[in-house]
């Protein structure tokens, strides 16, 4: 079975936010709101106050900053079945990020008193809370770490390693399609990068067989192949 190098927890990181949670999952669509919205809609802005949380049913979202010099770098890309606005909800502190829609989304929105509630009564969602901000936070400081050490193809390969964590665990060794479509300049807010080298990249990796890239989708041809490439890496 594929095996990503990382030490983060992916299952957590990328699975199901309410998997196992039946009991839970139920008491939250009772009290949750459905959202339907638009592609690039935003969902909340940096510097917001913090008064709900998000189930994403459908659809992908992406988690940003404006940085003084107007660029955008993306921390998250959100699945679905996926949390997201949990941590400052949970603090009561501002938004630290922005939220915004990268296809037509259906959210489940939360006010947070009620989100509290149901974790104050069912301690299995509080655990699996701290579960996910935990692994988010290591998410966090490995990229960093890869921003300082590793070379922008060790950060790509990571990410759409990251990105189809649950379809390389389905597809049990064969071809798998990165499940969210990005733009090259997305991939590059995401690597740390510039769109010329990504699409340069990108190329390099095609030549070698790893991947095939047709329209913004990207197909991971062989991920054995590509974490092989990833343990025998230098950064």
């Amino acid at each position: 079975m594929v095996q990503h190098p990382s030490q983060t927890d992916w299952h957590l990181l990328k699975g199901g936010f309410f998997d196992g949670l039946e009991q839970e999952f139920a008491a939250f669509k009772q009290l949750a709101v459905r959202r339907r919205v638009k592609k690039n809609e935003i969902v909340f802005f940096e510097n917001d106050r913090c008064d709900c949380s998000f189930y994403l049913d459908s659809g992908s979202v992406k988690i940003f900053r404006v940085s003084l010099h107007g660029k955008e770098p993306t921390f998250f890309i959100r699945s679905p079945g996926e949390m997201f606005g949990l941590a400052e909800v949970v603090g009561g502190e501002r938004r630290k990020c922005s939220a915004q829609a990268l296809t037509d989304c259906v959210l489940l929105e939360i006010g947070r008193d009620r989100f509290l509630d149901i974790m104050l009564d069912k301690p299995l969602l509080a655990l699996r809370v701290i579960g996910v901000l935990g692994s988010r936070i290591r998410y966090l400081s490995e990229q960093l770490e890869n921003l300082m050490t590793c070379g922008v193809p060790t950060r790509l390969l990571k990410l759409l390693l990251c990105l189809s964590h649950d379809e390389i665990a389905q597809a049990r060794g064969g071809p798998v399609d990165v499940p969210v479509r990005l733009t090259q300049g997305q991939i590059a807010a995401m690597t740390g990068s510039c769109q010329q080298t990504v699409s340069e990249t990108l190329n390099a990796f095609e030549q070698r067989g790893l991947i095939a890239v047709s329209r913004q989708r990207i197909r991971l041809l062989d991920p054995g192949a590509i974490v092989d490439a990833l343990s025998e890496s230098s950064c």
